[in-house]
């Protein structure tokens, strides 16, 4: 398994070597803003099939979301009230997580073998991660640490094996941070689901028909 060092060489060399990586199927590991994450192509069931096994999910468990910005959001949605883009705006990049239903030509399966009718989308901070989504379109995306264990802050080996990836994108120890806020939003109502980085009154200010789930 490669390993390479985020902090040295070109970051368009590193880009390119992920994406080829993503366009062939396979998985790998890199920093978002506070721990270290599997990334799988979105529309690639086998990828993230993949993905789930390295970190022992249960079946069902459908994967979050990374998208580069609102509008590549707007496209894979069913439809983002004006209210919800204004969240968007505010809060994106960073620790805002959506719950939408997805738009209905869609072949994808994030797990959940499409029974939930929902998916969870945020645009993340991490530059490495953002500037890969800008040539990758949507990557599913699962944290790297197992089921119910804390983020992973820097690379364990112990726990991320030679043959479980194709290539670590290594950025050395991250800060310990919040979690993501979830809201759950749909064509006339958002609600909060876990209230995280961003709080209740800072979105209220921006969206004030938010309400608690």
């Amino acid at each position: 398994m490669p390993r390479i060092d985020l902090k040295q060489g070109e970051q368009k060399k590193h880009i390119a070597r992920a994406l080829k990586e993503i366009r062939a199927g396979y998985v790998i590991v890199a920093p978002l803003e506070h721990g270290y994450v599997y990334l799988a192509d979105a529309f690639s069931p086998f990828a993230v099939r993949a993905m789930h096994v390295l970190r022992g999910d249960e079946l069902g468990v459908a994967a979050q979301v990374l998208a580069y910005s609102l509008d590549t959001v707007k496209g894979i949605s069913r439809a983002v009230s004006p209210q919800t883009q204004e969240l968007c705006k505010k809060f994106w990049p960073g620790l805002l997580s959506i719950s939408l239903k997805p738009s209905s030509v869609l072949n994808w399966d994030l797990g959940d073998d499409k029974e939930l009718d929902w998916f969870n989308v945020r645009v993340p901070k991490s530059k490495f991660v953002r500037a890969l989504l800008k040539e990758s379109g949507p990557l599913a995306i699962a944290s790297a640490s197992a089921a119910g264990e804390e983020p992973m802050l820097k690379i364990d080996r112990a726990k991320v094996k030679d043959w479980d990836v194709a290539v670590v994108f290594d950025g050395g120890a991250l800060k310990a941070g919040p979690r993501s806020t979830i809201i759950e939003a749909d064509a006339l109502d958002m609600r909060l689901v876990r209230e995280g980085a961003i709080s209740f009154d800072e979105m209220a200010k921006v969206a004030p028909n938010i309400s608690y789930i």
